[in-house]
């Protein structure tokens, strides 16, 4: 592993692909480097068929402050559109992934941190984490962190937190609905890891079903929606590892799905 880079990558045990921002001496802000760095190790995950799942975690004491002042600064007024396109394609591509991926928030989450984190299907929060949409504070406005939290607590109210850039601590954002669990910093990266492979013993394909097919869902009217929903539960159904899961389950012993 070499840690000099501003992402660092490995395979654990059980299925778990794990990523680290790693310029904890910065706040793991966003540069270009960490930012391309990020999402070819997400997209490298995704494609790593020993990967299921997938837990993003930080270096240091913060998950992430944001894109680097200094860098968004020092661009040219042709170069800002691309700056800030690549600052975002990470959150296309989790979109785009299958497979489950899980942050571990530590410390602050702000800006593109809380956004990076709200990308992710799960957050589960050190008790010391704390969440803002704070661009607003410096004369700019979170609007692809804000569209990341609207999906999570509804439009009306996360246009109050873009506006007024106000913290959101890690148990108010639990009863929220945006996190998953809140755990003592020094269980963090354990509890995150321990859904990691709650989630990774599922059947892939299942789980690739349920992520796809709730987002296919999201934007479609009702009645449709709901026969989508038959379409993929019918080719669901008649798959190997249904029939697997079933009789194990009748059978009472742990099923074995088929690698996909």
């Amino acid at each position: 592993m070499d840690n000099t880079k501003s992402v660092l990558v490995s395979v654990l045990d059980g299925g778990i692909g794990r990523v680290t921002l790693n310029r904890p001496d910065s706040m793991n802000t966003f540069t270009v480097e960490l930012a391309r760095e990020l999402n070819e190790a997400l997209e490298a995950m995704e494609k790593d068929k020993k990967v299921r799942v997938v837990v993003m975690d930080a270096a240091g004491k913060h998950f992430s402050t944001g894109i680097d002042l200094k860098e968004f600064l020092a661009q040219e007024r042709h170069t800002l559109r691309e700056f800030l396109r690549l600052m975002d394609e990470h959150n296309f591509t989790l979109f785009k992934m299958a497979k489950p991926v899980i942050a571990a928030v530590q410390g602050y989450a702000l800006a593109n941190g809380t956004g990076l984190a709200l990308a992710c299907d799960f957050i589960v929060a050190a008790d010391n984490a704390v969440f803002g949409t704070t661009a607003v504070n410096v004369g700019l406005i979170c609007l692809e962190p804000g569209y990341q939290l609207s999906r999570w607590i509804g439009p009306k109210r996360a246009i109050q937190y873009v506006l007024t850039g106000e913290f959101i601590p890690a148990q108010k954002a639990y009863e929220m609905g945006f996190v998953w669990k809140v755990v003592p910093q020094d269980n963090l990266l354990e509890e995150a890891l321990r859904l990691g492979r709650k989630l990774a013993e599922k059947s892939p394909l299942a789980v690739r079903t349920g992520k796809r097919g709730l987002q296919q869902m999201e934007s479609l009217p009702l009645e449709r929606a709901i026969e989508l929903a038959g379409e993929k539960f019918t080719a669901l159904g008649l798959a190997e590892d249904a029939k697997e899961g079933l009789n194990a389950f009748l059978q009472k012993r742990k099923p074995v799905w088929q690698e996909r």
